[in-house]
Formats: structure tokens, sequence, C-alpha cells
């Protein structure tokens, strides 16, 4: 309490003081019969010497950021596209400094060289084709280049990956992630979100998971048997924006039942098993080093963005459709540990879209095991798919609506 008292008296008066040091300029100025908006040969002089001055200061501090922080400050990439990234990254670095430092030391020693002098009148120099043309076909150029560059990068990490690479799908919403690993067929089963339910979180597309999206639409605790008996109800009065809002719900999952029951209807059976064997791993991503791997990412609810920091990836991830990156991790966590002299570092996928309140806890582990390492996790895993935890007896399969308007 002390110590906020204290500062803030010193700024008390040193607000006092820097208004008396203004009232003392300005009757100095008057006292030398000078307006204020006139500049002595001598003050413009220390001016330009101040300018000249401030740029080696600015200069050097520059420099001497870079040699104590490292050219960048990211660090190694831990995967072959960060390496590519980076040199990408490096040449955008190398042309920006460049054009600083040429810019800038014309500003500054401009402003030093043409300082006004007494009886010298500045030179009018409106125009001049040549340097309109240099200024405007080198930048032109070089930012030609840099784009070209980047889309064939960014083609390179976006395509389509070849049959050596594992499939993952990276679920996000509000505020987590979750990981869809494609199982022994290196296939990821296909998804509607019209199944969601609470134990299909990720809505996987199989004849059970249809026939519990049919059955919590027509029974569950909110469905359409539920909502029909609240509305038919006698002995329970309801106003009237309560019964409008019931209508409307029931109305809404009557259309997706029938969207339900035609899936049933057109469903093949056999797509099930690219769903079955997928693994769900939630809180921690397991990678191996030197496997490469094509994610494709899903949003429930807004926008997101995935951001591997140290895999130099990072791309959108949107309600309603499905975006794709890819990597091979080069390092282990044991080896960047190493590395980085941080027996605590840990790789991790970040959302760097300000998603909702809870935006800054969006973040799950990644950890890079050695070939053999994983090889076990896997194989650990494998008896853990989306079959056996989620649908571990099968299902009798839920007899469709009697009304045939559904099929409609």
């Amino acid at each position: 309490m002390e110590s906020k008292l204290i500062i803030l008296i010193v700024v008390i008066l040193g607000t006092i003081a820097l208004a008396q040091l203004m009232r003392v300029y300005e009757l100095s100025t008057k006292l030398r019969k000078s307006g204020e908006h006139e500049v002595s040969n001598r003050d413009n002089i220390l001016n330009a010497r101040l300018m000249l001055g401030f740029m080696l200061f600015q200069f050097l501090g520059f420099i001497y950021l870079m040699f104590k922080y490292g050219w960048t400050g990211r660090g190694d990439a831990a995967s072959i596209e960060g390496i590519e990234t980076d040199w990408l990254l490096n040449l955008n670095f190398v042309v920006i400094i460049i054009i600083f430092f040429f810019t800038n030391f014309l500003l500054f020693y401009f402003s030093f060289k043409y300082v006004r002098k007494p009886g010298v009148k500045a030179f009018y120099y409106p125009h001049n084709n040549k340097l309109e043309m240099l200024w405007t076909v080198v930048p032109a150029v070089v930012l030609a280049v840099i784009i070209i560059l980047g889309l064939k990068s960014w083609n390179k990490i976006t395509g389509m990956s070849d049959s050596e690479a594992k499939r993952i799908e990276l679920f996000s919403k509000q505020f987590d992630w979750t990981a869809r690993y494609a199982g022994a067929d290196n296939v990821l089963g296909k998804f509607d979100y019209k199944l969601t339910t609470d134990n299909n979180e990720l809505a996987l597309l199989t004849t059970n998971t249809i026939d519990t999206a049919i059955q919590v639409m027509m029974k569950g605790p909110n469905g359409i048997a539920a909502i029909q008996k609240l509305l038919n109800n006698r002995d329970t009065v309801l106003n009237d924006s309560t019964m409008n809002s019931l209508r409307v719900d029931l109305s809404r999952k009557e259309r997706l039942l029938r969207l339900l029951v035609q899936m049933k209807a057109h469903h093949d059976p056999k797509l099930d098993k690219f769903a079955w064997d997928d693994i769900i791993q939630k809180d921690t991503l397991y990678l191996c080093k030197d496997q490469a791997y094509e994610f494709n990412f899903r949003a429930k609810d807004v926008l997101h963005s995935a951001y591997f920091p140290h895999f130099r990836a990072q791309i959108n991830t949107v309600p309603g459709m499905t975006t794709r990156t890819k990597f091979t991790p080069t390092m282990t966590t044991e080896e960047m540990r190493m590395k980085m002299k941080d027996p605590k570092f840990n790789y991790i996928l970040l959302c760097n879209k300000i998603c909702g309140g809870a935006h800054y806890k969006m973040k799950m582990i990644i950890v890079v095991k050695s070939k053999a390492d994983y090889k076990a996790w896997m194989a650990q895993k494998s008896t853990q798919n989306f079959k056996s935890k989620y649908f571990p007896s099968a299902m009798a399969p839920v007899k469709a609506p009697a009304d045939t308007t559904l099929m409609k």
C-alpha cells in the first residue's frame, strides 16, 4: 500500500514539474520575442543530428536483439514440411529486413543531409517517371515471387497425401480437441452431423449409429414422443410462448427424423467397417517419428484454428466443411527435450482463433514417439476402437416409424 502511494505521489509531482517546465519555456519564448512556430537554425541542426543518432541506435538495437534471441526466435522446426516453411519465412524476413534498413536509412539520413539552411531554398521535385517505375515494378516482382512460392508450399501441405500417410481427424469444439485415428484400413469412417448423440459425439456413420439417432429422436427424454405427450397433456397448463416453442422444436425434430429414416433406407452396411475400427483419442495426440500424417479437421460450433507451432502447421477448422493439412514429425518428444535442454517440454496443439470465453484452455498435448514405442501404443489402442468402446454389443435394428410420410 505504501509503495503504491509513493508511486502516485511521484506521478503527480512529475506531472506538476512537467507543466511548470512548459510554462517556463513559454515565458522564455516571449522574452526572446519569437513565436512558437519559429525554429532556430541551431535547433534544426540539433534535430538533424538526433535523427542520425536515432537511426544508429535503432539499427544497433535491432542487430543486438537478433544476436541475443536468434534469427526469428522460433527454434528448430520438428517436421519435414516445417523446414520448407521456415525457409520460405526466412526468405520473407531477408526481404523485409533489407527493405527495413534501406528505407529507414534514406528516411533518417535525408533528414540529416537536407536539414534547412539559412538562405537556401528547397528544390521543388514533384515527379520522376523512372523512379515511379522503379518503386512500382521492383516490389511487384518481389511480391509475385513470394506469393508464387507461398502458393506452391500451401498446395503441397494441404493437398492429397499418398497412400503411406496415416489419416487422423481432429474434431474441434468449445473448448477441446478430439482425435480420431483411421484403423488398420487407414480409412476414416464417414460422418453426418444428424447422428450426433451422447455415445457418438463425432457423429460417425454406421447402421447402429443411425438406429441410435432414430431411437433418441423418437423416444429420447426430449424426443418427439416426449414433446407430443407434453403438448397433449391436459393436466399441464402451458403459456402461449412455451407452446409455440415446443411446436417449433417438434417440427424441427420431425424433419430430422424424416432425414434419418431416409438415411437408414439408403445406407450401405458395408461402409460400417470404415468407422468401427477408428480409434478415438482425447487429451493427448500420439504421433510417430518419420511417419507422414494427413490431418482432417472439423468444427462443431464456431470457427477454430489448429496451430502446431513446433511443426509449423496451422489451418482453420470451419463448421460445415472439412479442411486438411499434413506433416511428418522428425524428432521425438524426448529428442526435442534434449535438444532444448528442457525436461518438461511438450509439443502442443493450440486453437489460434479467439473462439469464446474459455479459448485459453483449448489445447492438446502432442507426444511424438519412436517407431517401436508408437507401434506398441497403437497395438494397445487398436482393441479400444469405436465399436468396442461405444457399441460393444450389436444393437437390434430399430423399426422405422409406421408413418410412411417420413420417407418422403
